[in-house]
């Protein structure tokens, strides 16, 4: 494309320098290939056609036109009536087909507005015969995306008037500022609302689109907000907004899963708090259940669950903690050998709803989280600890637990077990020293938290498995633990891989290895169940022990990424 001429004393515009800068260019490229790039995107047709509209608009605006005529989709529906009358030849009815598609009228009326100037949107006059003790009327204009207009309505019981019950913190109504809580509503789209019911007015909101007038009465002018301090919570249950019959607007709901973090941006509904998740980009909050409310809809639902608390532990033996490895003969033997402080019907009354967090990152130099594995007998607790001990005997260790029984020949004290008199042990379990406990052919078995303070005291991890309704006796700032979730794969699997293994015979009683039974396998996998279920928001990682190799390098990668990383943790670990 050739460069545009110049006159004398004319300075050369962006369109000239363009055309002309291929050839300046050249004696400063050395390989072919670089000169063809430069030439191709320099004369690329479409660069050369932006830099003419640029160059003419900025002519136009230097000489500040004006508009012949800011009328013209008038004058042309005036000749167009005009030529109606005429003879029908061939030029006057191609032009009143042109002039009467939909898009020249567009254009036309465009060209009127811009002319005119006139943006703001046409608002009815106000009645001339308006009393002066009415209430004042705001006319409001919003433009409806695909995002909700952030704002909730109720009916009031005694006049019957809509009001704005909330207005959703970032969404499209609060960044208006022009819609308040305590409004009245009275027109929508010119629809007067007094007759309708709350649930209409939302269809009709839902079925608008593009630009929604709203006629409102303001309410009691509102007090400035007050900058709330950041509030996290963690989920722990999941939550969907769709299957919620109790909220005031599905729409305006927020979805979440157990384990989400959620910023709660406002509280000051004591039923529906506003929310959104943590990182999350738009500025618009959701509606979720306030945590007193959550808890009084799950404490309805208690007596079913309790009730089949009930039968899963009639199912089972309260049977001794693993760890100490008594064999399943001993344990069907001792039906009572278990106890425990708390019940596992007190823990059903720790309604799980959200829990306040913050961010954590352990010091250097502080003591390490403790680590606490969950899971079914058989699932593979043991193996994995193992695993860890191998792997870097320096950093990972286990407790040595406590026992009445005597000394036996080949044992030392403080190495198999912390041997102490019966009652020591007893006077130890009133002053609540044990995590857990049990008595088996007289004898008490039992691990301290004295034991756990030891191996965290030697700059050590400590690995610790335990029922899972002690967990909550060891979520404290003291410890801080992980609670990993061991749990096993399909039945199906578990008959493929683990078919050729043993259960883990009595340490105490030299008891033989038993294969694994199909009713081991349902008792695995039901057990889990029962656990997850239960104690599931508790649990910071979930593993499925299907290939032990497998399982134990997730592990390890989760141990690391807890000591290295930042997690969100309880607040009350962290502000004492």
């Amino acid at each position: 494309m050739p460069a545009l001429a110049t006159g004398a004393g004319h300075e050369p515009g962006l369109y000239e320098l363009l055309a002309a800068l291929p050839s300046q260019l050249q004696p400063h490229v050395s390989r072919p290939e670089d000169n063809t790039f430069l030439r191709e995107m320099f004369g690329e047709r479409s660069l050369h056609s932006l830099i003419k509209i640029h160059e003419l608009l900025q002519h136009y605006e230097e000489s500040k036109p004006f508009p012949v005529l800011d009328s013209t989709a008038t004058l042309a529906n005036e000749l167009s009536q005009q030529l109606e009358g005429k003879s029908a030849s061939g030029e006057i009815k191609e032009l009143l087909q042109i002039l009467d598609k939909p898009h020249v009228k567009s254009l036309l009326s465009v060209h009127d507005t811009v002319a005119q100037k006139s943006y703001d949107p046409e608002l009815p006059p106000l009645p001339e015969d308006i009393d002066d003790d009415e209430d004042s009327v705001k006319i409001i204009r919003l433009v409806k995306n695909k995002e909700p207009l952030g704002a909730t309505i109720r009916q009031d019981d005694r006049t019957g008037a809509i009001l704005v019950a909330r207005i959703m913190k970032g969404g499209a109504a609060d960044r208006s500022g022009l819609i308040h809580v305590g409004d009245e509503l009275k027109e929508v789209n010119g629809i007067p609302v007094d007759d309708k019911k709350p649930e209409e007015i939302i269809r009709i909101l839902a079925q608008s689109q593009g630009a929604i007038t709203f006629k409102v009465i303001p309410g009691s002018k509102e007090d400035a907000p007050s900058k709330e301090p950041k509030v996290f919570m963690k989920a722990l249950f999941d939550y969907n907004p769709k299957n919620d019959k109790a909220i005031p607007c599905k729409e305006a709901g927020l979805a979440f899963k157990n384990g989400s973090i959620l910023q709660i941006v406002s509280q000051d509904d004591a039923t529906w708090w506003q929310a959104k998740h943590e990182g999350e980009s738009s500025p618009r909050a959701g509606l979720i259940p306030s945590k007193q409310f959550q808890e009084r809809r799950f404490a309805l639902q208690r007596p079913a669950a309790t009730l089949l608390l009930q039968r899963n532990s009639s199912r089972r033996s309260s049977g001794f903690r693993r760890s100490f490895r008594l064999s399943r003969k001993d344990k069907k033997t001792n039906k009572s050998m278990y106890e425990c402080k708390k019940s596992e019907m007190y823990d059903m009354a720790d309604v799980p709803t959200y829990e306040e967090v913050t961010r954590y990152q352990r010091p250097n130099g502080a003591k390490y989280r403790l680590v606490v594995l969950v899971g079914p007998q058989g699932v593979g607790l043991n193996e994995l600890k193992r695993k860890l001990l191998i792997s870097d005997p320096q950093h990972f260790s286990v407790t040595i637990p406590h026992t009445s029984r005597a000394k036996r020949n080949q044992e030392s004290d403080g190495v198999e077990y912390h041997f102490i008199s019966k009652h020591l042990f007893e006077t130890d379990i009133r002053n609540n020293k044990f995590i857990e406990y049990g008595e088996y052919k007289g004898n008490y078995y039992g691990t301290s938290l004295d034991s756990v303070r030891a191996v965290l005291s030697r700059n050590k991890v400590c690995l610790l498995d335990v029922q899972p309704h002690t967990i909550k006796h060891l979520r404290t700032a003291e410890f801080k633990p992980v609670i990993v979730f061991v749990k096993p794969p399909t039945i199906e699997r578990l008959r493929e891989t683990r078919q050729n293994a043993k259960v883990i015979s009595n340490k105490d009683d030299k008891g033989t290895a038993k294969s694994f039974t199909e009713e081991d396998f349902q008792e695995m996998v039901r057990s889990a169940q029962v656990m997850e279920n239960q104690y599931g928001h508790l649990f910071e990682k979930v593993i499925v022990n299907d290939d032990l190799s497998t399982a134990f390098g997730e592990l390890r990668l989760t141990l690391r990424k807890v000591e290295t990383e930042t997690h969100w943790v309880p607040v009350s670990w962290t502000h004492s």
